[in-house]
C-alpha cells in the first residue's frame, strides 16, 4: 500500500506564564492512498488540536509529520462557513479564489462536480435555499475544487439532524470513493466512525494518547448506512465503547 501520511511520536504542549498544558503525548500513525480513518476521543482531548497541526493551523513540540512529496491537504471544518451573501456557486469557488488559481479549467471542475451530485440546479441560489445536507456537500465540493489529495474532516456532520447526517454521511462518503479521495476524520459518533472508516483510532483523555487503533472488518463493503447492518458492527461499537469509558 502507498503511504501518503505518516505520524510518528507527536507531541503537543502549550504554556503560559503559570503553568505548561500537554495536549497531545506520543501519537504515531500512518494513513494509506484510498483510506479513510476516523479518530474518536473524549470532548476536549485535542482532536482538533491534532487535526490543526497536521494541516499547519498549529504547531507540534516534539515528533515528526511525513507527508509524501507535493500531495496537498484539504481542510474541512465542523461549520461549513459559507458566505451568506455569495451564490452557492461562488461560494464553491472561492477556495479557487483565496488561492489564486480561479481558471476556467478549475471553475469547470467545479461546476462539472456541481452536475455529477445532483447539485446543479443550485448554482445560482443563496445558501439560506439550502438544506443542511445540501450546504454540507457544498463545502466538500469547495473543498474538492483545490483537488487535494487527502482530505482532512473536523466533525462535518456535527450541526445536522440525525436523519440528515446519516444520508449526508453516505453521500460523502460516495463522493470520496468516486473521486479517489483519502481522508482523516474527526468524529464524536461511534456509529459514524464504524460505518465510513476503515479503521478507527480511539485516543484517550487529555493529555490524548492512542489507546487503541481498529482495522474495521466486514461481511461485505457497503455504505455506511448499509454497514451498521453489518454483523461485526456491534462487536466494535462494544469495544470503542468501553475504551472510551463510557460505562463508567
Amino acid at each position: 500500500m502507498n503511504k501518503l501520511l505518516s505520524v510518528k511520536n507527536l507531541n503537543k504542549v502549550y504554556y503560559n506564564k503559570k503553568e505548561e498544558t500537554e495536549a497531545i503525548k506520543d501519537i504515531s500513525f500512518d494513513l494509506y492512498e484510498g483510506e479513510f480513518i476516523s479518530i474518536v476521543g473524549p470532548s476536549g482531548c485535542g482532536k482538533s488540536t491534532l487535526l490543526n497541526i497536521l494541516t499547519g493551523m498549529d504547531h507540534l513540540t516534539k515528533g515528526t509529520i511525513d507527508l509524501k512529496e507535493n500531495l496537498k491537504l484539504g481542510y474541512m471544518l465542523q461549520s461549513d462557513s459559507m458566505l451568506e451573501w455569495k451564490k452557492v456557486i461562488d461560494n464553491a469557488l472561492l477556495g479557487l479564489e483565496i488561492k489564486r488559481e480561479k481558471t476556467e479549467e478549475n471553475k469547470n471542475y467545479v461546476k462539472g462536480l456541481f452536475q455529477k451530485y445532483g447539485l446543479s440546479d443550485f448554482l445560482d441560489k443563496y445558501p439560506k435555499e439550502l438544506s443542511g445536507g445540501m450546504r454540507e456537500r457544498v463545502a466538500l465540493i469547495r473543498t474538492l475544487a483545490l483537488k487535494p489529495d487527502i482530505l482532512i474532516l473536523d466533525e462535518p456532520f456535527s450541526k445536522l439532524d440525525y436523519q440528515s447526517r446519516l444520508k449526508v454521511s453516505d453521500d460523502v462518503y460516495k463522493i470520496m470513493k468516486e473521486e479517489g479521495k483519502t481522508a482523516l476524520m474527526v468524529t464524536h459518533d461511534i456509529s459514524e466512525a464504524i460505518s465510513i472508516s476503515d479503521r478507527v483510532i480511539v485516543l484517550s483523555d487529555r493529555p490524548c494518547t492512542i489507546k487503541n487503533i481498529y482495522k474495521i472488518k466486514r461481511e461485505k463493503e457497503g455504505t455506511p448506512i448499509e454497514n451498521r447492518k453489518d454483523k461485526y458492527f456491534a462487536y466494535y461499537y462494544d469495544c470503542i465503547w468501553k475504551d472510551l469509558a463510557y460505562h463508567e
